[in-house]
Order: C-alpha cells, then sequence, then structure tokens
C-alpha cells in the first residue's frame, strides 16, 4: 500500500491531538480525585443509645467553599424526637474547626420517625478528616459519627 504525505501527515495530527488529551486526563485526575469521595466516606454510620438509632450517611462531601449534606433517620419506639438538629448538631475537622448546621430540609421536631439532610458550608482548605456530632437531649455524650476524606 502506497500512503501520502498527506495521509502520513494526518496521521501525525491524530496521533499528537490523542497524546494531547491523554496527558490533560492525566494532569486534571488529581482534581477529580478531590471531588470524589470513597465509598467508606459515603457508607452509612449508626449510632443506637437509650432506645433511639440515629444513621447517618454522608451525601455530599463536595470541594472546599461547597454545601456539604448529611442524610440523617432518627428512628424510636418509646422516646419523642423533639431535637432541633439545626442547633444540636456541629461538623467538626481534623484541624479543629467547628460549624453549625447552615440548616435542616426535613421533618420538624416530633414524633418516632424522621428524616432529613443537614447541611454545612465548609470553607478552604480541605480537612483530612470530619466528625459530625449530634446531641440529643437527655443524653450525657454526643452521637459522633466520623468520615476520613
Amino acid at each position: 500500500m502506497v500512503y501520502t504525505r498527506g495521509y502520513m501527515m494526518g496521521q501525525r495530527w491524530m496521533l499528537a491531538g490523542w497524546m494531547a488529551c491523554a496527558g490533560l486526563g492525566l494532569a486534571t485526575s488529581p482534581l477529580v480525585a478531590l471531588a470524589q469521595t470513597s465509598l467508606d466516606a459515603t457508607a452509612t454510620q449508626s449510632s443506637s443509645e437509650q432506645g433511639v438509632t440515629v444513621k447517618v450517611t454522608a451525601k455530599s462531601i463536595g470541594l472546599p467553599g461547597s454545601q456539604w449534606e448529611f442524610a440523617v433517620v432518627l428512628d424510636t419506639h418509646s422516646a419523642d424526637l423533639s431535637d432541633d438538629l439545626s442547633q444540636s448538631a456541629t461538623l467538626t475537622t481534623d484541624d479543629g474547626r467547628t460549624f453549625k448546621p447552615a440548616g435542616w430540609l426535613g421533618a420538624p421536631p416530633g414524633g418516632h420517625h424522621r428524616e432529613g439532610v443537614l447541611a454545612f458550608e465548609v470553607p478552604a482548605p480541605r480537612p483530612g478528616a470530619i466528625e459530625l456530632r449530634i446531641e440529643r437531649p437527655g443524653e450525657s455524650a454526643p452521637r459522633t459519627f466520623r468520615w476520613q476524606l
């Protein structure tokens, strides 16, 4: 088969373009990794004390400066779930910063089953680990849920 000079030049440009795209992918892969969380970071954690079970799942742990969201489910057969989670929850980073929730979107206080989402504003720099603490009325210690980022 005889190749013309134009065909060979086209092949070189195509190869150069492919190599540039591959290089761009390698250069941006650390940024993609920052935006993602591991399966461990999003696994549901549970705490059962005094007849109340609290389950928390990290839904959205984004880049610094964006809202981080945690799905919270409270269940009981005996107590009234009158917690004001927007006041009783805090998020603490491994470098000692503590944040109050930006908001609670979910069931109001009361009843035997509640669920919703706690949202936090988390500024830079991105921490290596976080701990969500929920203080419940009548309990001596807060419920704690930890994630490695």
